[in-house]
């Protein structure tokens, strides 16, 4: 082979060696741009699973209890979550007795209420959690005499519920009503409901012939298919019936709860809407609960049927 036939193998050679250094070089570097990407993707994945679990995950409020309040419960809690996204509110009913029973087992954070905690409860609260609970008025109820519409009675004395009730008065006749039989429906012995009436108008046993039902609705249910029926229950319930005007004796003029006959006390058997923690509130639920008993909560409780508390 002569000089340049050799000369031209080599050069060809070394262009060929060259290139294929050009490509592996090339290859190499796309690897390591891919490997940088790859790297900035999982760091970015890793700081956004970190932000989501300490900065999105809400924080979580339990409310269980009066079914008086569940329906404004719910639609407080409806309304602030609107505005609030960082706080999930739960709500659920259950009766008085049951909410407290969950605040004292730790099982909710607010026990909704339409009656003052008991004694012996806040001695198991304070036996557990050396606390006797805090209580926050939140809304105002004239408990509401329920009758069918097609009742010929108008008005009963607060005497005369309580007669009704335990079962001495038992003929509308005795009350200015038809020779009938009088059907009494009442709720359960864990609603807040029951105790209140109980102890502010029946004063004593509730007759064997009521029946107990599981919430509010379901006297309004009741009374609404019975023409001889009469319940009780919350005033925001009071839809279909004849609302019954109440006097507070004998003497005395008869009224069905409102705003004004609330507010003046006239209308004889009002209480207040409880809330109640185990210790004073702090955080998300303090703001929660001043929120309520702001003039925006405070205006919901007037649109749902309530009573404002001032």
């Amino acid at each position: 082979m002569g000089r340049d036939a050799i000369n031209r193998v080599c050069t060809e050679a070394s262009h060929k060696f060259i290139k294929d250094q050009n490509f592996l070089k090339d290859i190499i570097q796309k690897t390591m741009k891919s490997f940088k990407l790859l790297k900035v993707s999982i760091i970015a994945v890793m700081l956004g699973v970190i932000t989501f679990a300490f900065v999105a995950a809400p924080e979580r409020i339990t409310v269980k209890g009066s079914d008086t309040l569940v329906i404004l419960a719910q639609r407080w809690a409806e309304v602030y979550m609107k505005t609030n996204s960082n706080v999930t509110i739960q709500v659920t009913g259950g009766g008085s007795g049951v909410g407290i029973s969950a605040l004292i087992n730790g099982a909710t954070d607010i026990a909704n209420a339409s009656r003052k905690m008991k004694n012996t409860e806040k001695e198991k609260l304070k036996a557990r959690y050396n606390t006797l609970g805090v209580e926050v008025a939140c809304a105002k109820d004239g408990i509401t005499i329920y009758l069918n519409s097609a009742s010929k009675v108008k008005e009963l004395s607060i005497k005369q519920l309580g007669q009704i009730f335990r079962g001495e008065i038992t003929n509308w006749k005795e009350v200015g009503g038809e020779n009938q039989s009088i059907k009494l429906y009442g709720r359960e012995n864990s609603s807040g409901t029951y105790v209140f009436f109980q102890e502010n108008v029946v004063k004593g046993d509730y007759a064997t012939s009521c029946q107990t039902l599981p919430g509010t609705a379901a006297v309004v249910n009741a009374v609404k298919k019975d023409a001889y029926g009469i319940g009780y229950g919350g005033a925001a319930y009071a839809e279909g019936i004849e609302i019954c005007k109440v006097k507070k004796d004998d003497n005395s003029p008869a009224f069905v709860p409102t705003a004004e006959t609330i507010k003046s006390g006239d209308y004889p058997i009002t209480r207040y809407l409880y809330m109640y923690l185990r210790n004073r509130p702090t955080g998300e639920t303090k703001k929660y609960i001043d929120w309520i008993l702001s003039a925006e909560g405070q205006k919901l409780v007037v649109d749902m049927g309530y009573f404002p508390v001032k």
